[in-house]
């Protein structure tokens, strides 16, 4: 299966995004063997930054960094993939100013409601910094769920244990980009909450 063929935008109407670099997952995953969803930000201001673009990707590159901050013996996204894990955006286009209007997480987290239907076997999702926090409680309103995660500070609520339709979901810190090498106090609390996650693989 081909995500991008099955989830899509038709509108691309967001003003605050570049629509340009929209991008959604364009790779052959069999989606039985996906038991780990990581959603991130947003997709790169520069597709070839993105996870499953050639070559050495910046996002394959933290990502990358991150799993072996971890103790877990990868090399690449497809040793991640092998693994189980699936890495998706939660915003669907690339970024105009730092933050993102709530309009936009809301209208794109309805294609990630539909990707994350997609994966009937996940235990756990990995939610990457507050967009991705924000838009899997924008989807469990709409659904009429509890809210997922409690308002606050990332290194205030991780730890603790969330469910989103019976599956784990670990709020933690962005993983993709060039602020994984910078802000290294929060290196480690992404590596403690992937071991954690992995261990439910």
């Amino acid at each position: 299966m081909r995500v991008s063929q099955v989830v899509g935008c038709q509108k691309l109407s967001c003003s605050d995004m570049k629509h340009e670099y929209y991008l959604v997952p364009d790779i052959d995953i069999n989606p039985e063997r996906v038991f780990m969803v990581m959603i991130s930000e947003a997709s790169p201001t520069n597709p070839s930054d993105y996870y499953y673009a050639a070559g050495q990707p910046l996002f394959q590159q933290t990502t990358v960094q991150a799993f072996q901050d971890a103790g877990i013996n990868i090399t690449s996204i497809k040793d991640i993939l092998d693994l189980g894990v699936y890495l998706t955006t939660a915003v669907k286009c690339g970024k105009t100013n730092y933050s993102i209007n709530s309009n936009t997480i809301e209208a794109c987290s309805t294609l990630l409601e539909k990707e994350l239907a997609l994966f009937p076997n996940v235990k756990a999702y990995m939610l990457m910094g507050d967009i991705a926090i924000k838009a899997i409680n924008l989807i469990a309103k709409r659904t009429a769920q509890p809210r997922v995660i409690p308002a606050g500070s990332t290194y205030k609520i991780r730890g603790q244990p969330y469910f989103f339709k019976g599956r784990r979901v670990f709020p933690s810190y962005l993983q993709a980009g060039p602020s994984f090498f910078i802000e290294k106090s929060k290196r480690k609390m992404i590596a403690d909450d992937i071991r954690v996650a992995m261990e439910l693989l």
